[in-house]
């Protein structure tokens, strides 16, 4: 049976605006949003058959649990594909509705994409108030999230659920070039779970975008673009290409080589010309536990 997730007293609204969904703040919560405030998390993985005391389950609940005691809350919450354990059950949706059903009832403004390990269709039957009346580009799970210093593009990239690599395809890049010429006045943040193959290890991770040299063909030549930040990897990793941060966000989940990263979340903090990322890890006493890096935007 779907599940219907209503985000009581929502700080935002969700309109169609030229080319595509958009979602805006809106000052209902005043002092209790800090509107430069962004938590990002991805590969949450979660499935059906998890043991509540099992890490990846509650990994995800502890991100949760602190996001709900802040006093202050984000702007917005990203979770940047891979929802699901493996290969998008209905049962694997429903366990990770529950997991965040605490962000909504709470007004936490949350936005979600796709990865390939999710199923389109099955997450919108399960989590239907994530499907759009209106699709911005068909059988794609896309929207703009507007926050004060900076836009967040996020894309899907899910071109066959349980394949590795993914793809945007034309008609989303074309819609992302379109969306992004209608709003060149403030830093854009591309978000797409898939890292791209732009040379460099791991951002060549062969697993990446297939068409990583279309898609930077529309994001070099844009200045407003600033970062392109994925997951996919399930480690943490800063690059730049053409002057535009690569940023490989740490999985909330589990990670692929434990000698070399671990597992959490990144609270980014927005400025005019920049950004601050601080890591989150499960683990208290890892060395990357409140680490912070701030980014400078290109010019």
């Amino acid at each position: 049976m779907p599940i219907h997730l209503p985000a009581p007293n929502r700080r935002q609204f969700l309109f169609t605006m030229g080319a595509g969904l958009v979602a805006c703040a809106t000052e209902s919560f005043g002092d209790a949003v800090d509107g430069d405030l962004v938590y990002l998390l991805n590969d949450t993985h979660i499935g059906e058959k998890h043991a509540p005391d099992s890490p990846v389950p509650s990994h995800l609940r502890q991100v949760v649990e602190e996001l709900v005691g802040l006093k202050q809350k984000p702007a917005s919450v990203l979770i940047n594909g891979d929802l699901a354990l493996n290969n998008g059950q209905p049962g694997d949706y429903r366990h990770f509705a529950k997991l965040i059903a605490p962000l909504r009832d709470a007004g936490v403004d949350l936005h979600l994409t796709l990865g390939n390990h999710d199923n389109r269709e099955v997450f919108y039957n399960v989590l239907s108030d994530e499907q759009p009346e209106t699709a911005a580009v068909e059988s794609r799970h896309i929207s703009v999230v507007e926050t004060r210093f900076a836009n967040f593009f996020l894309l899907d990239s899910l071109h066959q659920t349980n394949l590795t690599p993914g793809t945007l395809g034309e008609a989303q890049r074309t819609w992302l070039a379109e969306a992004l010429d209608a709003r060149p006045d403030k830093p854009a943040l591309i978000m797409t779970h898939h890292n791209p193959r732009l040379g460099g290890d791991p951002v060549h991770f062969p697993g990446g975008l297939t068409d990583s040299e279309e898609l930077w063909e529309i994001l070099g030549s844009r200045k407003q673009v600033k970062a392109y930040i994925h997951g996919h990897i399930h480690d943490r990793n800063f690059f730049e290409h053409e002057g535009i941060h690569i940023l490989n966000m740490p999985a909330t989940s589990y990670v692929a080589d434990p000698k070399l990263s671990t597992t959490g979340w990144t609270v980014a903090r927005l400025t005019a010309k920049g950004m601050t990322l601080t890591t989150k890890t499960n683990a208290p006493d890892h060395p990357w536990n409140g680490e912070s890096r701030t980014l400078a935007w290109r010019t």
